[in-house]
């Protein structure tokens, strides 16, 4: 929990140094780097990894760290876990990969990276539903800077 506190480094670095598990999970198979990826603790998330956090362990929904990165649209903590190994193009319990995530929740430059690096476009979910379907509007289609995101 504390790895998910705005100002939780001092609490983490207490921890790690009693040893804590950096990989252990509570009772939906979250870890502390699922917490620290869904409020974009990036240097939480940097010191979790340098103590040996794992960005694939997936939690009950089979979510991923990436996941909550891609919902929250943090390209810097994408960057961090895809470095770390996290699987782009796995899917949630609902089929989602984290361009589903991204899209759905309009972050055009989360999913522009996740592209870059490997994120197949023409992933359905279970239902069928690619991560373009699930765009709130049009602008999610585009990039900032005007260059083309999805589609």
């Amino acid at each position: 929990m504390a790895s998910s506190v705005k100002d939780g480094e001092d609490m983490v670095a207490v921890l790690l140094a009693k040893g804590a598990d950096v990989n252990l999970k509570n009772n939906n198979g979250q870890t502390a780097l699922h917490f620290t990826a869904s409020k974009t603790n990036l240097d939480i998330a940097r010191t979790l990894v340098a103590a040996g956090a794992t960005a694939r362990v997936k939690d009950k929904r089979q979510q991923l760290p990436l996941h909550r990165a891609a919902a929250v649209g943090s390209v810097p903590m994408l960057k961090l876990l895809l470095e770390n190994k996290s699987p782009v193009n796995a899917t949630d319990i609902d089929g989602m990969t984290a361009l589903h995530h991204a899209v759905s929740e309009g972050h055009g430059d989360a999913a522009l990276l996740l592209m870059k690096e490997g994120a197949e476009t023409d992933k359905r979910t279970g239902d069928g539903v690619l991560a373009i379907d699930l765009a709130p509007d049009a602008k999610v289609c585009t990039a900032k800077g005007g260059s083309k995101g999805i589609g």
